[in-house]
Order: C-alpha cells, then structure tokens, then sequence
C-alpha cells in the first residue's frame, strides 16, 4: 500500500459506519443492495468483507435492527433499518463532522497562506 493511500484508508475506516447509517435512513435495505448502494460512492467501502461485519456490529449494538423477510423467488434475505439509536448517533456525527471537516479545512489553509 502506498503512501498517499493510508490516510484515505484511515478516514474510511472512521468514518463507514456512519455512511452505512446515513444509507439506512433512507430506508430499510438488505445486505447486499447496501453493499451496491455504498459501492456507487466511489472509495468509501472496499468490499463486502467491510459492510457485513460493520452491519453485524451496527445491530449487537443496537443502532440497527435486522429481520429475515422471504422474498418470492428469491432465497430469504436479511434486511436491515436504522434504529433509533442509529439515527441520534447519526446526528451527532453530523455535527461533530462539520465542526470537524472545518478545523481541518482551517489548518490546512494555513500552508495556502504561508503561516
């Protein structure tokens, strides 16, 4: 792995679960359609390996909720919901982003400056 690919690689990995709960609030999702749906943000999940694991701690911990539905002509699938929970931890990472994304933004702007 190269250089510049560690600090992407970093913020992913702090940053998915939110992304996975963000997708779940806007409706409920069976695990391989959430697979697609983060995999059309180009560089924010790099498999499927990522995102099951992630759901299956998402729900031990209560911020999703899972349940087998039989779809007809299809194997039963797992699907999986935002909970309530989710959804206020979700919001409190939206704030603590912002505030965040413009620290940084701010430091980084300093070099631009020559400070």
């Amino acid at each position: 792995m190269g250089r510049a690919a560690l600090p992407a690689t970093e913020l992913r990995r702090g940053v998915v679960e939110y992304c996975v709960l963000s997708v779940l609030a806007t409706g409920e999702q069976y695990g391989y359609e959430l697979v697609r749906r983060l995999a059309d943000f180009d560089g924010i999940v790099t498999s499927e390996g990522t995102v099951y694991p992630l759901l299956a701690r998402l729900n031990e911990s209560g911020l999703v909720t899972s349940n087998w539905r039989q779809v007809e002509g299809a194997r039963p699938r797992k699907y999986y919901a935002i909970a309530p929970e989710g959804r206020r931890a979700l919001d409190d990472f939206r704030g603590d982003w912002a505030r965040f994304r413009d620290l940084v933004d701010h430091v980084l702007a300093l070099s631009d400056k020559g400070q």
